[in-house]
């Protein structure tokens, strides 16, 4: 997952109550779907713990009347148009897994309109919170998908059609029994490859070190990847990764935070 799975934000803001509605009704009509895949038939390991948190009143608002245009469920019924999701525009199209609250996406996709971000969480205040931020600064290349982010490569998204993935700070399982839930494993780069298309670039960020090398290993072993870095190793940050306020409190308690930048070959 990402910083939203140790850290929330908005903690004293006003929330919506689910006691507001009538059994059965949907946490957010027209918003996401709790469960887009019916993911809970599926029996695999997976590298996230969906988690029920309080949603503002401003994040509420923003998926009602946001999600509709800018949103999308998980579901693996369809293989997803990615020129035609983000407007006909002919966008590079990079996949975010686990954003968060959103600042960082945000910001990124403001600083390279020229790119299109399908940025995939489970955190529902997350979504919210990146749709509003996203209209507040006039942003027409974010895309929020919710559900399982394998479910979207394996069902729904076509041989070469991405540019990059971003996958910072994933939770790190840090217990040596839960090694097999995190993200970043052969069997995953497998699935990812041949979505992306040749030269795009993919960028990890974590500041669990023992995470780091394993990511670290598994992507030099990957014949379809190869480090940007000529002599291997970590990369410095790229001036591109904003730094969030959840990296910054790590570096304050003394956590090293590693880049690892492989490109498809």
């Amino acid at each position: 997952m990402s910083e939203s799975s140790r850290v929330h934000s908005d903690a004293a803001a006003p929330h919506v109550s689910p006691f507001h509605r009538a059994k059965g009704e949907p946490r957010f009509p027209g918003g996401p779907a709790p469960d887009p895949a019916g993911s809970h038939h599926e029996r695999r390991i997976r590298s996230f713990q969906p988690r029920r948190s309080r949603v503002t009143t401003g994040q509420a608002e923003a998926l009602e009347r946001l999600w509709p245009r800018w949103g999308l469920d998980i579901d693996g019924r369809r293989v997803l148009d990615l020129d035609e999701l983000f407007g006909g525009r002919g966008l590079p199209v990079v996949l975010e897994i686990g954003f968060g609250m959103g600042e960082a996406t945000a910001q990124m996709a403001a600083e390279d309109p020229a790119t299109g971000v399908l940025a995939v969480d489970v955190h529902t205040p997350g979504q919210g919170n990146l749709l509003a931020l996203a209209e507040r600064a006039g942003l027409t290349n974010v895309r929020v998908a919710n559900g399982d982010a394998i479910i979207l490569l394996r069902e729904m998204l076509p041989p070469a059609s991405l540019a990059g993935l971003r996958v910072y700070f994933p939770d790190p399982w840090p217990k040596k029994r839960h090694h097999k839930r995190r993200l970043i494993q052969p069997e995953f780069l497998d699935l990812v490859a041949p979505r992306l298309a040749p030269g795009a670039l993919v960028h990890c960020a974590t500041d669990w070190e023992p995470y780091a090398e394993q990511m670290l290993e598994v992507l030099t072993a990957h014949p379809d990847f190869e480090n940007t870095v000529p002599d291997g190793g970590y990369a410095p940050r790229p001036a591109f990764r904003p730094l969030t306020r959840f990296e910054g409190q790590g570096l304050d308690k003394g956590h090293v935070v590693n880049d690892l930048l492989f490109r498809r070959r």
